[in-house]
């Protein structure tokens, strides 16, 4: 691989893994944790970063070091880990794409003023065309920085206009106005919502699909994943100051959705079709992230699936699409899917420490970072007590 190629990938997989992350429930809960908590919200963020930080770094190594997926790793464990974590991140990622398809054809209705049911499909449609292409991957890598760099710079005109108190809000990350147990539930479920499910695996997977694999290449692994984090820490930095700017003045979002709802009340009507544009560009990285991670935990099971791999990602996405289309908003299957979302990351997370010690799989010379392992054991068990809460809720058990 030549050097631009090279960069291409590793910048790909960083945008992949931030934009794959940052999708409608992304957005929605920025801008809800924003007008509850106001400029202690900044806190939330910062903790949630440093913890995200630690579950990608952990899987990162692990897994590129290794050169295996997830699943992989999770077989050579234990024979049949691995399907078990496959079946978790295909059904909670086809659950989530659902989701997503749906908040493409919000952003686009309210970008373009299209009907809904239209724009299901048109949201659908734009995702496989990537697909269609034998440069999928190539095609992917760009799409997702450049969709990803308008929400930055559209995000950023929002935030000149609502003049947000920035020294307030950078006061108020390191030191809270708001009582930390307050801010504990919203900085596990921004965990999740980084990290959690197909989301942390997906530029993992890219890199290792690029060649990007073996303890050699750990400095271009790391490089890689700390973009990534940097990114998505970056949308979510700002657009917290895009709506802080207007709920300092005594707005009260509308729950149904209060991104859409800020930007409308910060910047009037072209503030409601920036929020419209930001909404697409977020819903159809997430559609394109979730199809091709999860099919990316079926290909190695199937010599035929690797061989047809653009194809099933084409019906991965088609699927997502008919069932929104169809059934209109499966409330029931995004609550389950948030609940396996919280109980993949433990199980993940934990599966990777333990393999980061195991010869055989990253190697004899490869040592996993002391510091870092101990770290994870933290956000493992932080993640477990999210996933049985989850659970809980759904009186599963």
């Amino acid at each position: 691989m030549n050097g631009k190629a090279k960069s291409g990938a590793l910048l790909g997989a960083a945008f992949l893994m931030a934009t794959s992350a940052i999708g409608p429930g992304f957005l929605t809960q920025t801008a809800k944790f924003t007008g509850d908590f106001q400029a202690s919200f900044g806190f939330v963020i910062l903790i949630s970063v440093i913890l995200s930080a630690i579950a990608q770094l952990n899987i990162w190594r692990v897994l590129c070091v290794s050169g295996m997926r997830g699943q992989d790793v999770g077989n050579r464990l234990l024979p049949g880990l691995g399907y078990f974590i496959s079946f978790l991140i295909v059904l909670g990622g086809l659950v989530f794409n659902i989701g997503n398809v749906g908040g493409g054809a919000l952003g686009i209705q309210t970008t373009l003023g299209i009907p809904v049911q239209i724009s299901y499909f048109i949201a659908g449609g734009l995702a496989v065309l990537v697909f269609l292409s034998k440069d999928a991957k190539g095609i992917m890598d760009k799409l997702v920085k450049i969709l990803g760099g308008i929400m930055i710079v559209v995000i950023l005109v929002v935030i000149f206009i609502v003049k947000p108190p920035v020294a307030t809000a950078v006061k108020n990350s390191f030191v809270p106005d708001a009582k930390l147990g307050t801010l504990v539930p919203a900085i596990l479920t921004l965990l999740g919502g980084t990290v959690g499910g197909y989301i942390t695996f997906a530029g993992a997977h890219r890199l290792i699909d690029a060649g990007v694999t073996g303890e050699g290449k750990l400095k271009d692994i790391q490089y890689s994943a700390v973009m990534g984090m940097i990114v998505a820490a970056i949308v979510r930095i700002l657009l917290f100051l895009a709506v802080l700017g207007v709920v300092v003045k005594g707005v009260t979002l509308d729950a149904g959705n209060p991104a859409a709802d800020a930007f409308f009340q910060g910047a009037g009507e072209i503030g409601r079709r920036f929020s419209g544009l930001v909404l697409t560009c977020a819903a159809i990285t997430s559609i394109i992230g979730a199809a091709y991670t999860s099919v990316s935990f079926l290909k190695t099971f199937s010599s035929k699936i690797a061989e047809k791999e653009n194809l099933w990602t084409i019906a991965f996405i088609v699927i997502s699409t008919l069932v929104m289309a169809f059934l209109g908003k499966p409330a029931t299957l995004l609550v389950l899917a948030g609940a396996l979302n919280g109980l993949i990351l433990p199980v993940t997370l934990g599966v990777c420490l333990v393999a980061s010690q195991n010869k055989k799989i990253v190697g004899e010379n490869y040592k996993h970072p002391k510091l870092l392992f101990i770290l994870g054991i933290v956000v493992v068990v932080l993640a477990a007590y999210v996933g049985i809460r989850s659970l809980s809720a759904l009186k599963l058990f």
